[in-house]
């Protein structure tokens, strides 16, 4: 039987179009938030099962692609009859999970406050579909042992300058939402919806983009609240702006039930970035921004690019997260760009990687001697030194084809080589 050409459900081969746009990003995110004072490091894709299945990561927890164990362990799993197991680890969902894991391990080799960058792959056994797939890249920043808001604001002002740099500030006016999960359990509370049902109102809260309000109140009704109080927290949501001063106002609104602080902090963070004129940076205020990870503590943003639905990006505070290992809380937020999702809008937009040097390619004439041959190639290395790309190639029968492919992958001059002339 014939083996099978197309790659695993929910993964994908990359072409060497994609390849190429993929490096580049790759390499301006490491330069940026290398000038940020991140340092790169790196976590395995395979995690304990006990922490996939911390009750962290939210709705991805269903999403584990699971690890059997192995030999007499595998055996005497399936023996007991017990399905839950038969894994003793799993693929990571996220990067924050692992890199909290990683902190937790060393910490006393690390620098205080720690500002780590993490890329690498990440798995989910979601449903596939245009750009979404079971395996792809993550590309994270985080800060460890910062409680002040300094943090945020270098995340912000980061994720910002990478997203100019390759092209979203002038094409796709990007913009940076932000909310605090404090903020979403005092209007909670303002309103009169349960304090322990306050992840089960989240869930519902984070589907007015897809469903509406009125979506949302048909829900919460639904699940048994009462009309009163959802009626209360939509009105409530009508009188708020965008603004620094928005945040203000709201935190007089619910100053019997959230403290001043954390509005203050919320507002401080967004009159910060906007004093920064030296990057195109627009930072919003949403009370709407949910993010639907279990771990988040404080405030959390999101990446909106005009003409895209969903986001590109987001992240947040999540200060109990390396607690779960050590037994001590201890500071942390991160952001996290939607690499897939960028490199998908890159590529349906035909972007080319700027500031490409010239491609040349020589193409060599079957019937070309060895010292023809050599010729040919001693003056691609010489050009190759010089700093062009020079690819060196036999010339195939159909040449136009050739050379139309080629063109498509960015070469610009072609050199013919030939056993008696060169063209």
């Amino acid at each position: 039987m014939a083996l099978k050409k197309k790659p695993v459900t929910g993964m994908k081969d990359i072409l060497p179009r994609e390849m190429e746009l993929r490096q580049y990003v790759l390499s301006e995110i490491r330069r940026t938030y290398k000038e940020f004072g991140f340092t790169e490091i790196e976590t395995p894709v395979v995690e304990h099962i006990e922490n996939l299945l911390s009750k962290q990561g939210g709705d991805n927890e269903k999403l584990i692609f699971k690890v059997q164990k192995r030999g007499d362990k595998l055996e005497s799993a399936f023996q007991s009859g017990d399905l839950d197991a038969l894994a003793d680890s799993g693929l990571r969902y996220d990067l924050t999970l692992p890199l909290s894991r990683f902190y937790s391990q060393n910490q006393a080799q690390l620098p205080s406050p720690f500002k780590a960058l993490q890329i690498g792959p990440v798995f989910r056994a979601d449903r596939p579909q245009k750009g979404r797939f079971r395996e792809f890249v993550q590309c994270d920043i985080d800060i460890f042992g910062d409680g002040s808001n300094v943090a945020e604001i270098e995340l912000i002002l980061a994720i910002s300058t990478l997203l100019n740099r390759i092209g979203f500030g002038e094409k796709y006016n990007f913009s940076i939402v932000i909310n605090d999960r404090e903020i979403l359990r005092g209007m909670q509370a303002y309103a009169g919806f349960p304090a322990d049902d306050f992840e089960k109102v989240c869930i519902s809260l984070d589907k007015a983009d897809k469903i509406g309000n009125d979506g949302v109140k048909a829900e919460l009704l639904s699940l048994g609240y009462e009309e009163s109080v959802i009626d209360k927290y939509q009105a409530l949501l009508a009188t708020i702006g965008t603004g620094a001063q928005d945040i203000r106002t709201l935190g007089e609104k619910l100053k019997d039930v959230l403290p001043e602080s954390v509005t203050d902090n919320l507002a401080t963070i967004v009159e910060t970035v906007a004093a920064v004129k030296s990057v195109n940076v627009k930072v919003l205020f949403d009370p709407t921004l949910v993010r639907g990870m279990g771990y988040y503590t404080g405030p959390i943003f999101e990446i909106r690019a005009e003409g895209f639905s969903g986001s590109v990006g987001g992240g947040g505070r999540y200060d109990r997260m390396v607690g779960k290992f050590t037994g001590q809380d201890t500071p942390a937020v991160g952001f996290s760009i939607g690499f897939e999702r960028i490199i998908t809008i890159m590529l349906d937009a035909d972007e080319k990687v700027p500031g490409e040097g010239t491609k040349v390619a020589f193409l060599l004439d079957k019937n070309l001697d060895r010292a023809k041959t050599a010729e040919a190639i001693s003056e691609a290395m010489t050009r190759r030194l010089q700093g062009e790309t020079v690819l060196v190639s036999r010339m195939n029968k159909n040449k136009k084809f050739q050379k139309e492919q080629l063109t498509s992958e960015g070469y610009t001059e072609f050199k013919e080589f030939y056993q008696d002339s060169l063209q």
